[in-house]
């Protein structure tokens, strides 16, 4: 019973966090920007178009913190969530890891616990495990990833041709 508690502390504590996310980028809730504040941001990162992007951000943000938070489909709440924070980390690279210069610490936290979520289960305090399947372990975590990578691979690409065309440009 311990362990399911704890899942269940591990989900709702993680999906209010990224649900917090989305509502900066979605309201400028918790000193956010907004859509209209956030969209110059994404798109100076190589994120096009920004208003577009930012609300696909934040949506996809809500929705992997809602399945979380219910325990329901979590290989997909995962892959959302590892999808979202690919882009993320991708956007925050040249700043290295650490938080506190600006780095990608914090979504590559998000990103772990939900690909951990995604080995273990929701636990028994979750929608899954009321199925009759189970819908966890390694390949399904694994599954979840190449998913997820997949999705955000164009979003990918597109951030690293913007840095690459950034850098050219500054070089000329």
């Amino acid at each position: 019973m311990e362990t399911d508690l704890g899942l269940l502390v591990l989900r709702l504590a993680l999906a209010a966090l990224l649900a917090g996310h989305a509502c900066q980028k979605l309201f400028g809730w918790f000193r956010g920007r907004g859509i209209a504040g956030t969209a110059p941001l994404f798109e100076a990162d190589g994120v096009r178009p920004g208003r577009l992007m930012v609300a696909a951000a934040a949506l996809s943000e809500l929705a992997g913190a809602a399945l979380l938070a219910l325990g329901l489909a979590t290989p997909l709440a995962a892959a959302i969530v590892v999808g979202a924070m690919a882009v993320a980390i991708s956007t925050l690279w040249p700043k290295g890891v650490w938080a506190h210069l600006g780095g990608f610490e914090v979504p590559l936290a998000y990103a772990i616990v939900a690909f951990a979520l995604a080995i273990t289960g929701p636990g028994a305090l979750s929608i899954d495990a009321l199925l009759p399947w189970q819908l966890h372990g390694p390949l399904w975590a694994i599954g979840a990833a190449v998913l997820a990578l997949t999705v955000a691979s164009p979003l990918l690409v597109m951030v690293a041709r913007h840095r690459r065309d950034a850098a050219a440009g500054a070089q000329a």
